[in-house]
């Protein structure tokens, strides 16, 4: 994505509200890294915007709370998805 640093921040941070979207879904819908994306909405972003600030940080605080949860889940279907594999299931 290119542009301008503060033009992609606002991007960032707006889709971010919209999709309740984690940094790295943010980077991977945009083309960029996760570390440019959090520098954005961490750095750039509180001084551009302090409303969209606080709301992305809303969004980065539901996620911290719930990353454990979503990894859990992930590797519960990987391990069953080898289990099935392995009895010659899909």
């Amino acid at each position: 994505m290119k542009g301008l640093p503060e033009e992609r921040t606002i991007r960032l941070a707006q889709y971010m509200i919209e999709q309740k979207a984690t940094v790295r879904q943010t980077a991977a819908r945009f083309g960029i890294s996760k570390s440019t994306v959090h520098k954005d909405i961490t750095t750039r972003l509180q001084k551009l915007n302090t409303e969209l600030y606080e709301r992305v940080q809303t969004v980065l605080q539901v996620n911290k709370r719930e990353r454990h949860i979503r990894g859990g889940r992930a590797t519960q279907a990987k391990y069953r998805a080898e289990a099935a594999q392995r009895r010659g299931e899909k």
